[in-house]
């Protein structure tokens, strides 16, 4: 068995939940969201990413809005809706029952 194929499922396995945080924050452009996601280890494509948002729009916990860039063509900025506010809360919940749980099993030394 491989552990490097586990470690990218497990990765893949948070990384919705992890998106929806860094956006939580407030309007973010998916350039800055890959960055992010990128230097937390959380590893993460353009080709992942952008499906990943599509979905999530379609589900109703996205939206965006266009800006102009002095610097390029203009910028898709994402922030979550009220429906994503309150998933995003829900799996806050299912997070931390799943760290407890998880950390009750891996430190039982008997």
């Amino acid at each position: 068995m491989n552990v490097e194929n586990t470690q990218v499922q497990m990765r893949k396995g948070i990384l919705e939940f992890c998106i929806l945080h860094v956006i939580s924050r407030g309007e973010v452009y998916a350039s800055d969201m890959l960055e992010e996601l990128t230097s937390a280890k959380i590893i993460v494509v353009e080709g992942t990413l952008y499906p990943l948002l599509t979905r999530l729009r379609k589900a109703g916990l996205l939206e965006y809005k266009w800006v102009e860039s002095s610097s390029g063509p203009p910028r898709k900025y994402y922030k979550l809706t009220t429906e994503g506010e309150e998933f995003l809360s829900k799996l806050d919940q299912t997070w931390n029952e799943l760290m407890k749980s998880t950390n009750q099993i891996i430190s039982n030394k008997s």
